[in-house]
């Protein structure tokens, strides 16, 4: 009797670890494996996001912050692996006086419609090549290498439009409780930032993202009721 329970015992052992693998190899990669307090925090409370019926994923960065142009090739890498339901987004910090310029020059790049054709430009001319377009009157000489005038982006740039945009971000930025750049938030409720105490590169970043938007999708999926 005892001699057959241990076969029996045997099978059932061999069997649930089979199946523990099965179900591990059919897991996405990544799955389950961040948390919410030690991988990513959650914004409190969440807030409204401008993207629709998209998952928003947010990047708070500043062009005169060397760590957000170290990101770059990163939030592209992200842009390019989001599913069609999300969408990223932007959106300049002001955390000194110094970097004031670059969110105000920003926000009226993106007004123009220069935006795309100039981010990576940006990045490039502070941090690649060292140039002196650390103040308005600098930059928008630029911009205007890149298909503005200088005498209408520079008038762009000190409307009131753009007061109320830098104002409006730096009220989001407050209540996203973000205090670094480069830093995501995954849909006003998840932010995600780099430390190193906690093993989390700007590789991790990425896929922490990732895996909140999947969260997010699987979520909005489920029938309500």
């Amino acid at each position: 009797m005892l001699k057959h329970f241990g076969i029996l015992l045997a099978g059932l052992i061999a069997t649930s670890t089979a199946f523990a693998a099965d179900t591990a190899a059919d897991a996405p990669a990544g799955a389950f494996e961040h948390e919410a307090g030690k991988n990513y925090f959650l914004v409190d409370p969440p807030q409204s996001t401008a993207t629709g019926d998209k998952i928003e994923v947010l990047e708070v960065f500043s062009y005169a912050c060397p760590h957000c142009a170290h990101f770059q090739p990163y939030a592209e890498e992200l842009k390019s692996k989001l599913p069609a339901n999300a969408q990223f987004v932007l959106i300049a910090a002001v955390f000194n006086a110094q970097w004031e310029p670059f969110s105000r020059a920003f926000f009226t790049a993106q007004s123009l419609g220069l935006l795309d054709r100039t981010h990576q430009a940006v990045f490039d001319a502070v941090h690649r090549d060292h140039l002196p377009v650390n103040t308005l009157e600098a930059l928008a000489n630029f911009y205007a290498g890149h298909g503005a005038n200088s005498a209408s982006f520079l008038s762009t740039a000190n409307s009131f439009v753009i007061d109320a945009k830098m104002s409006h971000a730096a009220d989001l930025i407050r209540s996203y409780g973000v205090e670094a750049t480069p830093t995501l938030v995954v849909n006003g409720k998840y932010r995600v930032s780099a430390n190193s105490q906690r093993g989390i590169g700007f590789p991790e970043m990425v896929q922490i993202s990732l895996q909140l938007v999947q969260q997010e999708a699987a979520r909005s999926a489920k029938p309500k009721g």
